[in-house]
This record gives C-alpha cells, sequence and structure tokens, in this order.
C-alpha cells in the first residue's frame, strides 16, 4: 500500500468516525442527565430523518417555494420544532413519573419511547425510502497532489459531513464543561437526590437533555439520511455507535469523540490490512470485538468514570 491510498484510507476512517461520535454523543447526554442507557437514540435519530425528508417534499407543495435551499432550511426548522415538542412529551408524559426510579426500570421506558417513535414515524410519514438532498456535493475531490503522485482522493459529501459533526461536537463540549446548565446536568447524573436537594430542577434538567439529544438526533439523521437514504434499517446505525459509546466511556463527551474516531479509523484499516485474509467483511463486526475486549479489561471505556462500591 502507497502513502496516499493510507492517507485515503486513514482520513476516510475519520470522517466515518466523526459521524459515529455525533450519534453517540446521544447515549451519552441522556447517560449523563439520568444515568440511563437511551435505547430510543436509534429511533430518534431514524424520526427525526423522516420528519426532515417528508416536510422537506411537503412544504414546497403547500406553499410553492420553489427555492430547495429555503424548503430545506424550512423543513430543518420544522424537524426541529417537532424534536422538541418530543423531548417534551417524553419528559411531561414519562420521566416525570419515574423520578428517582432503579435505573432497570428508566431502561424499559427508552426501550417503549423508542418502539413507539418507530411506529408512529411509519404512521406518519410512510415506510418508503426517501432522500434528504442538503446540497452537500457528492463528487470526490483530489488533494495533496503536489505532494503525492496522483494525490488523495477524498470524498466531498463525507468531508462537510465530518465538519459539520466536529463543529456540533465542539459545541457541545463547550456547553458541557463551562455553562452552569452543563454543570448542572453533570450533577444531576451523579446523584439525582442530591442534585434535587440543592434546588437543581431535575424535570427541568431532563427535558433540557432531551431537547439536545433531539437536536443531535436530527443532525445526524439528517447527514445520514443524506449519505444512505431515510429508511427504517437507518436505526441501525445508531447500533454502530454502541461500540463508540463502550470504547469511549458512557459518562465522557470526549470519549465519544476519541471513541468514534477510534472505531471509524479502525474499521477501514482492518478492511484493508485484514479483509484480505479473512475474507473481507470485517468492518461490520471488527468495532463490536473492540469492544468486547475494552469490557473484559477495562468496561468503564478509556475516559469513563471507574465505579467503586464501597460496603
Amino acid at each position: 500500500m502507497t502513502i496516499a491510498s493510507f492517507l485515503e484510507t486513514l482520513l476516510g476512517g475519520l470522517m466515518v468516525g466523526m459521524l459515529y461520535s455525533l450519534v453517540a454523543l446521544g447515549f451519552v447526554l441522556i447517560y449523563k442527565a439520568s444515568g440511563v442507557f437511551n435505547f430510543a437514540q436509534g429511533a430518534m435519530v431514524l424520526f427525526a430523518a423522516l420528519t426532515m425528508a417528508r416536510f422537506s417534499e411537503w412544504i414546497p407543495a403547500w406553499t410553492g417555494i420553489t427555492n430547495p435551499i429555503v424548503a430545506n432550511l424550512a423543513a430543518f426548522v420544522v424537524a426541529g420544532v417537532l424534536m422538541f415538542v418530543v423531548a417534551w412529551l417524553i419528559e411531561r408524559l414519562v420521566l416525570r413519573y419515574l423520578v428517582n426510579q432503579e435505573g432497570t426500570t428508566l431502561l424499559m421506558a427508552t426501550l417503549g419511547i423508542g418502539y413507539f417513535l418507530d411506529g408512529i414515524g411509519q404512521t406518519i410519514f410512510g415506510s418508503d425510502i426517501y432522500k434528504i438532498d442538503i446540497g452537500m456535493p457528492k463528487d470526490p475531490v483530489i488533494a495533496f497532489e503536489s505532494v503525492f503522485e496522483g494525490g488523495v482522493l477524498l470524498n466531498k459529501e463525507d468531508l462537510y459531513a465530518a465538519l459539520i459533526a466536529a463543529v456540533l461536537v465542539t459545541l457541545l463540549s463547550v456547553f458541557f464543561q463551562k455553562t452552569a446548565t452543563g454543570r448542572a446536568l453533570r450533577a444531576v447524573a451523579d446523584d439525582h437526590q442530591a442534585a434535587q436537594s440543592i434546588g437543581i430542577p431535575l424535570n427541568r434538567i431532563w427535558f433540557i437533555v432531551w431537547c439536545v439529544a433531539g437536536f443531535v438526533a436530527l443532525v445526524a439523521g439528517m447527514i445520514w439520511g443524506s449519505k444512505l437514504g431515510v429508511q427504517f434499517s437507518l436505526t441501525t446505525v445508531a447500533m454502530r455507535a454502541l461500540p463508540v459509546v463502550i470504547l469511549g466511556g458512557l459518562t465522557s463527551v470526549p470519549g465519544a469523540i476519541i471513541g468514534g474516531l477510534i472505531i471509524g479509523v479502525g474499521e477501514k484499516l482492518s478492511e484493508v490490512f485484514l479483509g484480505p485474509y479473512v475474507g473481507g467483511g470485517i468492518e461490520i463486526w471488527f468495532a463490536y470485538v473492540l469492544a468486547l475486549a475494552f469490557l473484559l479489561f477495562r468496561p468503564q471505556g478509556l475516559f469513563g468514570e471507574k465505579i467503586i462500591d464501597r460496603v
């Protein structure tokens, strides 16, 4: 393998890894605020993508708007508002009645929310394959021609998607580390009852974090929908982010970033270097094997908090 082809594989892995990090952030956000693993995150990504895809078709038909940029922007706003409404309903109808309950109870609640979003999404928007065209160029570009013979081939769509994901991930990291609301979220995650005792409104915090997770799901759904089309198999994208969360740590926003980059690069390099020896397909299961190894030797992940129970 030449240096140029190695760089192509490496950069491709980094760009895919940023998208994995974006999806993994939804898991981390909910876990940091409620201490529960949110199995509804994949359904949220799908529901948000379906909303934007369908409204980008309906808005021009209803309003006569012909400019695709304006139509997509309006669809994005509508989808964002709808995800906020979903977050409000989840807090109002589900989480409010589960304050200080066991983690298993909250876990089962997220499973129910996920199945409900899958079903209501299919009922409202249909089950066909839809497309989202947000104007990202799909043609490849050749970079570093002056450095390497033939240059390095990059996918423009992956590059733009990775930049969008990187900006959002950076903003969320700053939000959690530097703002009062972010510190309140961390306090709620550490101890619900203690946070309530010092005046932190648990219901409001949960509403905020579900709104943020809904917005993250919308951006992730928009990007993945543009790349793969909006279909119900999109929920499997969230499953591809599970090894990222395990690797980086359930409680760490930086861990979601680093974990996503490691998984993205690892998948691409393993497919190139190990694929020919194992018959291909290693990209599908490599991340899960790596996550299993971490569960055996470092179950809290690279940046997760190690919990020690004293009795």
